[in-house]
């Protein structure tokens, strides 16, 4: 289609959204998002939750509105009553208090968390020391570190590298939060390398699947976009990496948003091709609220670059199917 100036044809731009897939709920989000719906069924409200259950303003506020209370600690939840652990993990201390609350405890963290908990546990056990990268005050880092506080020291990204020490070069061990950027998790990996040359790696990588495929996503569509927008909570660890992603693979601007309201106009301006996805605990509604914002402004030609499929599902935690499989049976 184009428009004509002095008899002239003078084509208009296409605009275009590039929707990227994977996006949005990750297995372990969708379970511990789950765990507290169905605890809510079956044991009525209030549910108490212990930290924000995933890492996303929308989720939290509607879960809050079917009667979830979340608290900081379990010093806030009443003896007796049920507490969810998230899904970012808590160390073993958290499990220690609720006990001595006498608290129902459900614990929804992500078993590619848990995972990592138990490398920690297995190479504390063999007197290693572990060098955890990750983000200081991180609530995942914070529940992985207090597995073997001991034994764990972390290393905040590459610029990190340089104030660690370790008792015997020769057992030492990286170990990584689940949620950060590949790239930069490698990076600070080779520069331990070279301090360390001895240094061993986990036995799997520690960085999940979604976030890996999150990020692949952007790296292939970030060259051909003007403007990237990431639905995402500033608090979600893995949607600030996907910008940060983006921006480096080639997007000319970057954006994080909550919401559809709060795409700046401004971002558009002159722009025809605006890559479009999700972090691993953002409900797909969202994403397509943004879409119908973005068709307003003129970029309804929606396509959608998938790299792989992800059919991972995690079951519920035990002790919540245990009392659902009981109350079924009842009823």
């Amino acid at each position: 289609m184009g428009r004509r100036y002095d008899g002239r044809v003078i084509e208009t731009p296409r605009k275009r959204v590039l929707l990227a897939k994977p996006r949005g709920y990750c297995a372990g989000v969708d379970r511990a998002v789950q765990t507290v719906e169905e605890a809510l069924k079956l044991y009525g409200a209030p549910i108490y939750v212990r930290k924000e259950i995933v890492h996303n303003k929308h989720v939290v506020t509607t879960l809050q509105a079917k009667g979830a209370i979340f608290v900081e600690e379990n010093e806030e939840v009443p003896e007796g009553s049920t507490v969810i652990f998230s899904a970012h993990g808590v160390a073993p201390v958290v499990h220690d208090q609720a006990r001595e609350r006498n608290l129902k405890a459900i614990d929804a963290t992500c078993p590619l968390v848990t995972k990592v908990h138990h490398e920690a546990k297995r190479f504390a056990a063999e007197d290693y020391d572990i060098l955890l990268i990750g983000h200081e005050g991180h609530e995942e880092v914070i529940g992985t570190a207090g597995e073997a506080p001991e034994h764990i020291q972390l290393v905040d990204g590459p610029e990190g590298v340089d104030a660690v020490t370790v008792r015997d070069p020769s057992k030492v061990v990286w170990l990584s939060q689940t949620t950060l950027s590949v790239d930069e998790t490698m990076e600070t990996v080779a520069r331990l390398k070279e301090k360390l040359p001895l240094l061993q790696s986990p036995p799997s990588d520690d960085i999940c699947y979604a976030t890996q495929n999150r990020q692949q996503v952007m790296k292939q569509i970030a060259p051909e976009c003007d403007v990237i927008l990431v639905v995402g909570s500033r608090n979600s660890s893995n949607s600030v990496r996907m910008v940060e992603v983006a921006v480096n693979a080639g997007a000319r601007q970057g954006h994080l948003i909550d919401f559809a309201h709060e795409i700046d106009p401004a971002w558009l301006e002159g722009a025809t091709t605006v890559g479009l996805s999700s972090g691993a605990s953002v409900p797909e509604e969202l994403v397509a609220e943004v879409l119908v914002r973005l068709a307003e402004f003129g970029f309804a030609d929606v396509e959608e670059v998938v790299t792989v499929q992800e059919r991972l599902i995690f079951s519920l935690p035990q002790e919540l199917k245990r009392d659902m499989k009981a109350a079924a049976a009842s009823s």
